[in-house]
């Protein structure tokens, strides 16, 4: 935000002394620069620019939320540092409680998933502001089984559904995923 403001006044003084009659001799090396109201038209504006920031950045929160929870289901590890470098309360807590009683009960996540998520809505303007994202899971191949002798946990069957996500960006500027849903009703 504060960088926005900074181009702005920038722009402002820019087209403020360009308005202001000026004398100067020529050194035969002049650049040639579009015009404000030009650079003004171009597609690739700050908003824009943002924009495609924090989708990226969400899908990569997103990414590394995958991953860690993965791992911690792997190694039945609700204190995995990397799961609070992705996520944030109140998807933080619900995961780790979820390893934790599946610890509990001598189970563990095995296998692996396949994600294709894309963004669905970008608010930069909320506050905090929020990317929305959707992704087509496949866990068919991904098991909770028992620890001891890799039995599966009846009703625990993968398969291909819808998920949603948010990330939301906090005050330090990271993005992190407080909110995610696994839409087993609905196939994809």
């Amino acid at each position: 935000m504060r960088g926005r403001q900074l181009r702005r006044a920038a722009i402002c003084l820019l087209v403020g002394v360009a308005a202001m009659p000026v004398t100067a001799c020529a050194s035969g090396r002049e650049t040639v620069e579009r015009p404000t109201e030009a650079r003004d038209n171009d597609p690739r504006t700050d908003s824009d620019v943002e924009r495609r920031a924090a989708e990226k950045a969400a899908l990569d929160a997103y990414s590394g939320y995958l991953a860690a929870s993965r791992t911690a289901g792997l190694r039945s590890d609700p204190r995995l540092p990397e799961l609070s470098r992705f996520l944030g309360d109140p998807l933080l807590t619900r995961v780790r409680v979820s390893i934790r009683e599946a610890k509990e009960h001598g189970a563990m996540r095995t296998g692996t998933f396949k994600s294709d998520p894309s963004v669905t809505a970008v608010s930069l303007d909320a506050k905090p502001a929020t990317v929305e994202i959707q992704d087509c899971l496949d866990t068919t191949g991904y098991r909770l089984v028992y620890a001891k002798d890799k039995r599966s946990v009846p009703g625990s069957g993968g398969g291909r559904h819808l998920s949603t996500a948010t990330a939301t960006r906090y005050p330090d500027g990271r993005w992190l995923i407080n909110y995610g849903a696994t839409h087993r009703d609905q196939p994809c």
